[in-house]
């Protein structure tokens, strides 16, 4: 696991989306897998610009998402599927055929699960998935004490959980779905490159946990330990309580260029 320290989220949003742009020049139609929430927007932000200034051709990339909820009508603003739309897909020039996600209105939810793992399967794999991190160290909506080896599946939201996405839906805990499909953690090691960025203070103990803690099934995020190329992004703030912080900072001061991220 490769742990790099920015500044601040701006640094950390186009520092992924110049790995990101770098990946789809390699290769034209690469599969990214994109995450939800305030954390990745510096990335989408960064790419789109990129894209705008053709500095990068991103018009064969095909985009996936990493969960939905259950149960939001179809064209909910909310939904993940909406917001990928909005966030992701529409700015960076794609069409709505270049996106993959699971159905979270779908009549059998445990199908539409596996249809899932199915597709990707299909579609070669994933060659980027960004991931945030939960301040109880979940990742996607796999929350502690998820199986390490999980396929894609439904989950029940834990109570915080619920509380922290409040905010997309008016402050009223009552209009947040109670359970979502999400990209088991076994699905999400699957992916050839994984990148995880974390800003803020209030993501450093699950940040510490997850880099130089035990693997363990209550930091779910810490699986990541278990991939071959991995990394972990974090600002100052979600950096504060890493005790290995100078040695991170040293080794990536010293890493050839030729590495990228």
């Amino acid at each position: 696991m490769e742990v790099v320290i920015v500044p601040d989220a701006t640094a950390g949003g186009e520092l992924i989306a110049e790995a990101m742009a770098t990946l789809v020049r390699r290769k034209p139609d690469a599969l990214l897998g994109v995450a939800t929430g305030s954390t990745p927007l510096p990335i989408y932000q960064a790419l789109a610009a990129k894209v705008r200034s053709g500095a990068v051709d991103a018009s064969r990339a095909r985009v996936c998402q990493l969960d939905e909820y259950v149960g939001l009508p179809t064209g909910h603003p909310e939904s993940y599927r909406s917001v990928v739309l909005r966030e992701v897909v529409e700015p960076l020039g794609l069409s709505e055929k270049s996106f993959m996600g699971p159905d979270g209105a779908a009549a059998d939810v445990q199908a539409a699960c596996e249809a899932y793992d199915a597709a990707l399967a299909a579609a070669g794999g994933v060659d980027l998935q960004l991931l945030g991190i939960g301040t109880d160290g979940h990742i996607g909506f796999n929350e502690p004490c998820s199986s390490l080896a999980s396929r894609t599946r439904i989950k029940t939201l834990t109570e915080q959980t619920r509380v922290d996405n409040a905010r997309f839906f008016d402050g009223d805990i009552e209009q947040v779905p109670h359970h979502v499909i999400t990209q088991g953690i076994g699905t999400i090691l699957e992916a050839r490159h994984l990148v995880l960025l974390a800003t803020g203070e209030g993501k450093a103990e699950a940040v510490a946990q997850t880099v130089e803690g035990p693997v363990a099934a209550v930091v779910p995020a810490s699986a990541l330990q278990l991939h071959p190329h991995a990394t972990v992004v974090v600002d100052e703030a979600a950096a504060s309580k890493l005790k290995l912080a100078s040695y991170f900072r040293a080794t990536y001061a010293a890493k050839p260029a030729w590495q990228g991220l």
